[in-house]
């Protein structure tokens, strides 16, 4: 199993970082612009091999895609990333030339593979790569989901007092401060309803403190966050590497799904060898709806920014 991730900045050395942790992938190649930065990233992360007990080998590459043939899964985390105070639509002007770039020269050597968008504005670069590439839908994947629901059940441990693996939940929807959907509706403590335990008020907060968590992180860090990104992607990976079959709320190209149509915006699918196997239809309330409808007109208004 061989997978690329394009830009070995924090977020894409902790794709690598994450991925050759869990020792199910051969080959991990990262690849940079910038001379000699995807080589020095791998052989530090190659360093750790033997404290971190893997045998995944990372080879960091400078802007030379056939070091990326064959490649089963590729992950583009390559633009700039956000600033505080920035949004993520402002990245679009710079950032779609450079995706459009990457996922070319990628199907240019690895015409199989399966991508994993995580450059910003997530969505709108997903469907970037859909319309820019003609790789089936199924072998297009943005992340931001994945990670949305992360955040969601670390701030929802954290009203409820309980341990992180008591807790499930998922966020659907576009991946941007107004546009995500968390289902604190159907989020549980051990298959009991959240709001068994916390109040409307509470519940709210959690969903608010979701929203804007990247936005948050920003304003601490003073650039995007890495860790969580790329522990969301690792996880994607292997659900494919693995054929795991495993739900994750990812952007999705929708043909229908949810009422809506050629937009990419997070919703459940099952993801295995084949990338998505299957994208989940859950019932929503007329509200969720209502979230779903409004967070797709962000989406699209984002979409019409693009020069295609």
């Amino acid at each position: 199993m061989k997978v690329t991730v394009v830009g070995a900045g924090a977020v894409g050395a902790s794709c690598a970082e994450y991925i050759a942790i869990k020792n199910f992938a051969s080959e991990v190649v990262l690849l940079d612009i910038k001379e000699g930065f995807a080589e020095g990233k791998a052989m530090d992360l190659m360093q750790t091999a033997s404290l971190n007990g893997f045998d995944t080998k990372i080879t960091g590459i400078t802007n030379d895609y056939s070091a990326t043939a064959n490649s089963d899964i590729c992950v583009i985390t390559s633009g700039i990333p956000r600033k505080p105070g920035m949004t993520r639509e402002e990245l679009i002007g710079i950032n779609a030339g450079i995706v459009k770039t990457v996922s070319s020269s990628l199907i240019e050597h690895s015409p199989n593979t399966i991508i994993i968008v995580v450059s910003n504005p997530m969505d709108t670069m997903t469907y970037l790569v859909h319309k820019t590439t003609g790789l089936p839908k199924h072998r297009i994947i943005g992340m931001g989901g994945a990670l949305d629901s992360a955040r969601f059940k670390y701030r929802l441990a954290e009203a409820l007092g309980a341990p992180i693996s008591d807790v499930d939940g998922m966020v659907i929807g576009g991946h941007s401060d107004t546009g995500m959907v968390p289902l604190t509706r159907l989020a549980t403590r051990n298959s009991v309803l959240v709001s068994e335990f916390l109040s409307e008020d509470r519940l709210n907060q959690v969903k608010e403190d979701t929203k804007v968590g990247g936005a948050t992180l920003t304003k601490l860090l003073g650039t995007s966050a890495w860790y969580a990104p790329g522990a969301a992607v690792s996880g994607l990976v292997q659900a494919i590497a693995c054929n795991q079959k495993k739900m994750f709320p990812c952007s999705v190209l929708l043909e229908g799904e949810y009422g809506l149509n050629d937009i990419c915006i997070g919703a459940p699918v099952i993801l295995g060898r084949n990338g998505i196997e299957k994208i989940v239809e859950i019932e929503l309330s007329d509200a969720e709806k209502a979230h779903m409808q409004e967070s797709s007109e962000g989406v699209r208004k984002t979409n019409g920014l693009l020069a295609l």
